[in-house]
């Protein structure tokens, strides 16, 4: 693509039966970003959404494995763009905030700028949602670093090496945590821009179930520690077997002292084990760090070998007549 050109933005709209919205978040998008193209993947939705979707000028895809991270992968692997603006279909988001977002992701020459939600209403975001966002986000934070304010947010614009150097292993409402950890492991440059969030119309309902959900998101961020900070997920498990082998030697260590006898056998043999897998557990953590160091690197290596394709000063017009 020559640099003096416009990027190609790609919008995309993973969605489960959202009839009742679908249609105006194509149209508001389409007002937004007139040369963009937006992709709706349908997850096999049981109403009109495809009809809808198409008739409001979408390119309908379908992914027929449930789960909002699979539609995404289906979307990230198919799809080719340079700037890749990641939507719900549920018509809770800001459209007119999209040229905001992509320009800052141009002028800044970033991977990912994620759009930070702002309540407009009391009715828009559930207290358990809420809760559960700060408590995942400060919990992503503490591991992996503190550059989002507010991770599980569904609206982000990414580039174009990003989106095709991210595995995208999710299956369900995870992939957007996933999308964080990728990001802040890759040490991408990234920022947040605060964008309006309103309630659900009517007609719609929510596919996020929030203890459920919640207890897949907090696997997902329990499984990336383990894998993508093994040392300090295994000294953590190294330090808990030490304090109870500790705890029930020492009566016995006691009574050796004192009396030069050991009575309680099996508590010093159950002691000695826990001993002995605190010491195995240390020693996994410095051996797998050793080896996701290297996974890191090839993995910041794919994530350089795909080329940018646009200039970092070319951004979209929001006034532009459509293409």
């Amino acid at each position: 693509m020559n640099a003096s050109c416009d990027p190609d933005v790609a919008v995309l709209v993973p969605c489960l039966d959202e009839e009742a919205t679908i249609g105006k978040v194509v149209a508001d998008f389409r007002k937004a970003l007139p040369r963009a193209t937006i992709f709706v993947c349908d997850n096999g939705s049981t109403d009109r959404t495809l009809e809808v979707a198409r008739r409001a000028g979408a390119v309908v895809r379908r992914e027929p494995l449930r789960g909002k991270g699979n539609a995404v992968r289906r979307m990230f692997a198919d799809v080719e763009a340079d700037v890749y603006v990641l939507v719900d279909g549920d018509d809770t988001y800001d459209a007119a905030r999209a040229p905001e977002l992509v320009q800052r992701l141009l002028q800044d020459s970033l991977d990912m700028v994620n759009g930070s939600r702002i309540e407009t209403s009391v009715e828009a975001y559930r207290r358990g949602h809420r809760f559960g966002n700060v408590m995942l986000t400060r919990l992503v934070a503490w591991f992996f670093g503190e550059r989002m304010k507010d991770m599980l947010s569904g609206y982000r614009v990414m580039s174009r090496r990003f989106v095709k150097s991210f595995p995208a292993l999710a299956s369900g409402f995870e992939i957007e945590t996933e999308l964080t950890v990728h990001a802040l492991q890759l040490r991408a440059p990234i920022a947040e821009v605060p964008t309006a969030y309103r309630e659900r119309p009517p007609a719609s309902s929510s596919k996020l179930r929030t203890i459920p959900d919640g207890i897949r998101i907090l696997r997902l961020i329990t499984r990336l520690i383990r894998e993508e900070r093994p040392l300090e997920f295994f000294s953590a498990a190294a330090g808990a077997l030490a304090v109870i082998a500790l705890a029930l030697m020492w009566p016995v260590l006691q009574e050796y002292l004192a009396t030069g006898l050991v009575r309680r056998f099996p508590t010093a043999i159950v002691a000695t084990g826990l001993a002995v897998m605190s010491f195995l557990s240390l020693a996994c953590g410095l051996i797998l760090a050793t080896v996701t160091r290297g996974r890191n690197e090839a993995k910041r290596l794919q994530y350089l070998s795909v080329p940018i394709r646009f200039s970092s000063r070319a951004v979209p017009s929001s006034r532009s007549s459509a293409a």
